[in-house]
């Protein structure tokens, strides 16, 4: 098999099987379980603080973070490395703002997903619709973007076709998720976030030595490029207007990512969320950190690559021993990973429990046929949707990692000031809601198909102006909530 190297796909093929093996583990517990929807959606809340921190850190780390950020990191320089450590905060702010009192109110009314809170916060059918279907919009192109990144891996270390990298990668993905359902997702997460430190080191460590230590690797670069070494980047790319959208966009906003709000209610108490804001922080500050240096750096060792979206698995073949690319691809493949399974569940428990339970067959889940029906459809929605996200995948563009700030941005305008609002001000209302959303989303697609961005920033920052100016504004002209809400959200 010319072109095939096989000494890389050993390693990983028994990194893909050993993540199976977890999955049929963890449907075993899922079997015994007396709450199939709270066991196979939120793994029984009963995550430490470790695993939180793991599974929040792989979930919120994606394709992007690992193939297309390091991609235009190859092409902007140190400049890019400096603005993605804007991410580094995100662990210790979503579980800062939503954390205790998102899973106080979760416990409170039973809710598994995001869409749960939004159904008993807002009394409004028309909010849970208006959530679901967004969700399932943007995470299908955000997950289309996973898909991607996980094929060129396997297409540009192993010498498999593209087509059957992504083939390979996503049955993997779409099994252990399916079989394995939120435990599987976070204790697999958990293990892809150590395989991602370990990678993360491994590659950095290659690059410099390859390139004669850290001072010759810098030289070089200011040889190909001065502005590749300056924080602004070649033409002034990264302009002050541009880090005030990413400050938004991947960091504050990161608390109306429902992906990773949903880890907020499964953690087992409050000393696990103190740890994990901890432990979180730090592992995504290097992992952040080391990936985009890779991508910056690797310039000097290897220049001229024209895709951004290869850079990664041609540098971990020039670099590092066969044997030992194969175990470093584990690292941005866990990355990838851990983000689709994450939107694959909550994607699944959108159609299953926040549409066909909650408004199509509420007393389906009061029998015991009922629930077999149930867990049946949770099974299928997961796989199909999974498909339908491969088949999505087979017409990739350039570069994937403007796909996942569409679908970032989409997700924000759409959960995060009914996420925050909602559990902080109590004038809050189904109403101001759904105002929010729609005009949120409809002001989003409608700029990011219209121009490039405004006034330097991206559209993202009107975009949360107008859903909050709609939010507080119809919330005020219209009725206030009941006091019923009010007592089970703020126990008065």
């Amino acid at each position: 098999m010319e072109g095939i190297n096989v000494s890389v796909i050993v390693p990983v093929a028994l990194y893909l099987i050993g993540i199976y093996v977890m999955a049929v583990y963890c449907n075993k517990r899922l079997s015994r379980s007396d709450d199939f929807m709270e066991e196979y959606f939120i793994g029984s809340r009963g995550m430490g603080g470790f695993v939180l921190a793991m599974t929040l850190v792989a979930t919120y780390t994606s394709a992007s973070s690992f193939i297309g950020g390091p991609g235009v990191a190859y092409k902007m320089g140190l400049g890019w490395v400096l603005l993605a450590m804007i991410q580094v905060p995100t662990a210790w702010l979503t579980l800062g703002v939503l954390g205790k009192k998102f899973a106080i109110v979760a416990r409170r009314i039973g809710a598994v997903t995001v869409n749960d809170v939004f159904r008993a916060r807002y009394e409004s059918p028309a909010v849970v619709i208006a959530g679901s279907v967004s969700l399932l919009a943007f995470f299908v192109a955000a997950m289309t973007a996973q898909f991607i990144g996980g094929a060129r891996l396997f297409q540009g270390m192993t010498g498999l076709s593209y087509n059957t990298g992504l083939a390979i990668f996503a049955v993997t993905v779409i099994a252990y998720t399916t079989v394995g359902g939120f435990r599987a997702v976070a204790l697999t997460d958990a293990l892809q976030g150590v395989v991602m430190i370990v990678g993360t080191t491994a590659l950095l460590f290659g690059i410099v030595s390859m390139g004669g230590g850290m001072e010759n690797v810098v030289a070089t670069l200011r040889d190909i490029n001065p502005d590749l070494i300056t924080p602004h980047g070649p033409d002034g790319f990264i302009s002050k207007p541009f880090i005030l959208s990413f400050w938004v966009l991947v960091c504050l906003g990161v608390v109306g990512l429902p992906h990773t709000a949903v880890r907020c209610m499964g953690y087992r108490d409050s000393r696990s969320m103190h740890g994990a804001m901890v432990i979180g922080t730090f592992v995504l500050a290097f992992v952040m950190l080391g990936m985009h240096l890779c991508g910056a750096l690797g310039r000097a060792v290897v220049p001229g690559i024209e895709v951004g979206d290869t850079i990664m698995p041609i540098l971990s073949l020039k670099v590092l021993p066969p044997v030992v690319a194969g175990i470093f691809l584990a690292g941005p493949l866990a990355g990838v990973m851990s983000t689709i399974d994450s939107q694959l569940i909550l994607a699944s428990a959108t159609i299953v429990k926040d549409i066909y339970v909650n408004y199509v067959s509420p007393e389906s889940v009061s029998s015991e046929r009922g629930i077999k029906k149930v867990r049946i459809m949770s099974l299928a929605a997961t796989a199909m949707i999974g498909t339908v996200v491969l088949l999505a995948a087979f017409r990739p563009p350039e570069l994937i990692v403007w796909i996942n700030i569409f679908a970032f941005g989409g997700m924000q305008a759409a959960f995060l000031w009914p996420l925050v609002l909602g559990l902080y001000w109590k004038r809050a209302n189904g109403k101001g809601a759904l105002a929010s959303m729609v005009t949120g989303v409809f002001t989003y697609i409608t700029m990011a198909s219209t121009m490039k961005n405004f006034m330097g920033m991206n559209v993202i920052i009107p975009t949360l102006l107008v859903g909050l100016v709609a939010f507080v504004l119809v919330s005020l002209w219209s009725k206030r909530p009941d006091d019923s809400v009010i007592d089970l959200f703020w126990m008065e």
